[in-house]
């Protein structure tokens, strides 16, 4: 087989070798909004910085605040995109700002919080809070079917494929840009979005779980649950982990209908 070279081509104005880019400027436009301060209302403010090569938003964010203002808020934790923690609007589009190279933006960047959660302040929103409270409505953790297991034994065993769809689903890292692309969710606040269907259909799989179709229904079989999608897929278009979300939402929607009309 013949060796294939690729030759990666630096963005104009970038140096290969890394470094701060010659004359190639960004601006950052980005939301300011502090709740906690009285009489506060928001605004745009704008942030000029020199692009370096392999440049991310997340660095780009530290850099302004580090050098620029240090009044500016955002959330970050693991910088690989897997915490979810940076998740924002980047130029209309919800994702994550450490998984998004300045290079594959324009040279004006226009950053806004996501819509939905509870703003704590500019850039940064409490998706904690809301991701809680939907979790613990569906239950969403392990009903074992042996309420006391032998912890000493060894664990059961699972076939492959089926390990494998489980884990596809448990990939959702909670980031909250589902929701933030979601026409439902923007109105009915009860909504538990494409993020909660995931997760009755990671349980569902599970083999260990002593869960029925007709206890998901109870969760999620009206108007607030998978009755409510409207198919707009935005949540399958902004996922940053490209989770089958379409798919997800189709199939546990065809098994509540099923079981609403059983029931």
């Amino acid at each position: 087989m013949q060796e294939q070279k690729i030759n990666l081509v630096p963005r104009a104005g970038l140096k290969a070798s890394g470094g701060i880019a010659e004359g190639q400027k960004l601006k950052f436009h980005v939301m300011r909004f502090n709740p906690q301060e009285p009489g506060a209302k928001p605004r745009m403010q704008t942030y000029e910085l020199e692009e370096a090569y392999g440049m991310t938003l997340f660095i780009a964010l530290n850099e302004i605040r580090e050098k620029q203002d240090a009044s500016l808020q955002f959330d970050f934790v693991c910088r690989a995109g897997i915490c979810g923690s940076c998740a924002m609007v980047i130029d209309g589009r919800p994702t994550l700002a450490c998984r998004t190279l300045t290079k594959n933006l324009g040279t004006e960047i226009t950053l806004a919080p996501l819509p939905f959660f509870e703003l704590i302040g500019d850039l940064s929103v409490n998706t904690g809070k809301w991701m809680r409270g939907m979790s613990e409505r569906l239950e969403g953790w392990l009903h074992m079917k042996d309420p006391n297991p032998d912890l000493r034994r060894m664990e059961q065993k699972m076939d492959p494929d089926l390990a494998d769809k489980i884990y596809e689903l448990d990939r959702c890292i909670e980031c909250g840009c589902c929701v933030a692309g979601c026409g439902t969710a923007r109105m009915r606040e009860d909504f538990v979005g494409a993020v909660g269907i995931n997760k009755i259909a990671r349980f569902r799989l599970d083999p260990r779980d002593a869960r029925t179709d007709e206890d998901f229904y109870e969760v999620i079989g009206d108007d607030s649950g998978v009755f409510g999608c409207m198919t707009l897929l935005g949540c399958h278009d902004v996922c940053p982990k490209e989770l089958p979300l379409q798919t997800q939402i189709a199939f546990i929607r065809k098994k509540m209908v099923r079981e609403g009309m059983l029931g």
